[in-house]
């Protein structure tokens, strides 16, 4: 998306046809857009530049911003090879991030899944298979219309009330064997 930055400050959006501010371009980007700003006068990318107004003007909002050690290393390595080393390493520190957000996003749909179908999950904590990768045997297909809950809590009855049944077999094997 290129964004052209005049010479009175103002920032056109080219795509939508319409001038934005700052906050508008922080918020395309948290939605995943790429931006390109370039000086409309000498056609000169300076999208680093307005992204570190962007991050200068979240700082002032919110003091919590980017950790006081951080930002004095970045100052100190003036020259390239420091600024280079310092940017690989917070690329690698953000696609980690971003690897670690993805995974826990993945956890959190298994949860909510599990959480829709709490017959299935009772089920799944009784009945587990001795390979985890297996699927599960009686696992519900996803897409097809479910039972009604008064059937699910009756099945659900039942399968307690075998549960309960197992329980007490083997301990009165137990106690056959003492006595």
């Amino acid at each position: 998306m290129l964004i052209k930055k005049y010479p009175n400050r103002r920032l056109y959006n080219t795509a939508s046809r319409a001038y934005v501010n700052l906050n508008d371009l922080a918020a395309l980007i948290r939605q995943g857009e790429e931006i390109q700003v370039v000086d409309s006068r000498t056609g000169e990318d300076i999208t680093r530049v307005v992204l570190t107004q962007i991050i200068l003007e979240d700082a002032k909002e919110a003091p919590t911003g980017l950790p006081l050690e951080l930002l004095r290393q970045l100052i100190m390595a003036s020259d390239r090879a420091g600024q280079e080393f310092i940017m690989g390493y917070l690329k690698s520190a953000f696609d980690t991030y971003g690897k670690v957000q993805d995974a826990v996003q993945n956890r959190l749909q298994d949860v909510g899944s599990a959480a829709f179908s709490p017959l299935h999950l009772v089920d799944s904590l009784f009945t587990r298979s001795p390979d985890p990768k297996a699927p599960h045997p009686k696992a519900p297909d996803p897409k097809a219309p479910g039972p009604k809950a008064e059937d699910e809590l009756e099945q659900l009855r039942r399968r307690v009330a075998e549960m309960e049944q197992r329980q007490q077999k083997p301990r009165a094997r137990g106690k056959r064997r003492k006595a």
